[in-house]
């Protein structure tokens, strides 16, 4: 008796600080929880502001128009993740032209500012597949942002059916000069993000049952998003 007395009363002062740590931890969560809610706050205002000053007919405003779209949507899904809601995944049939147009709508502009180009290669063919259209944009997004920001001049984007799938490929020529090379090796080291964008990816793919690879050869990187068709051109 008097043995087990000695372990309780030895483990009395672990289980309080246990319970002190545990006690300091919740206090901790709840206040970065209530300031990311505050920020999250803040970023939908200038979010709202922009959607409303945008001018009601004017193609030159759809790629500002879709990132907003895409900003609120990942927006609403940051504050499902910290206030412990399911995600809401809403399945639709997708056309994989227009994903691919949406895409280059968005990053056209600022492929050229870097002095580069956008090109699509397409041969027409209608596709379709089922999924998640926020989470296949923001997969395309992150293809083009890396293509742009990482490789060379020229970004290519292009689509092929093999099968019942589709391979959606975006390719880049590599660094276009040294200078250039180090500048964006900077910009990298500040933001502290290398390889989160390929992750999102990687785990798009494979939630909608495809594939994500990543080929580097001596013209560049190639990035491939394999993807299953729900129908083709004619199918119903």
């Amino acid at each position: 008796m008097a043995v087990e007395l000695a372990e309780v009363a030895a483990g009395l002062p672990v289980a309080a600080s246990f319970a002190l740590a545990s006690g300091i931890t919740n206090r901790r969560e709840g206040r970065r929880r209530a300031a990311l809610n505050e920020a999250m706050h803040e970023l939908r205002r200038p979010l709202q502001v922009l959607s409303l000053a945008l001018p009601s007919e004017s193609s030159a405003s759809a790629p500002v128009e879709s990132s907003l779209r895409l900003a609120t949507a990942a927006l609403d899904r940051l504050d499902q993740e910290i206030n412990g809601d399911p995600p809401e995944e809403v399945a639709t049939e997708v056309s994989v032209k227009q994903l691919i147009e949406g895409a280059v709508q968005r990053w056209r502009k600022p492929a050229t500012s870097r002095g580069g180009a956008l090109t699509v290669n397409w041969n027409g063919e209608t596709m379709f597949v089922n999924g998640d259209r926020f989470g296949l944009s923001q997969a395309l997004d992150n293809l083009l942002s890396n293509a742009i920001e990482h490789g060379g001049a020229k970004v290519r984007i292009g689509a092929r059916r093999h099968g019942d799938w589709v391979r959606i490929a975006v390719a880049d020529e590599g660094a276009a000069s040294s200078a250039e090379a180090s500048r964006r090796r900077a910009d990298r080291n500040r933001a502290h993000r290398r390889g989160h964008g390929l992750r999102v990816v990687a785990r798009i793919a494979k939630r909608h049952g495809g594939s994500f690879t990543l080929r580097r050869t001596s013209r560049g990187a190639e990035a491939i998003l394999r993807l299953p068709l729900c129908r083709q051109e004619g199918e119903r």
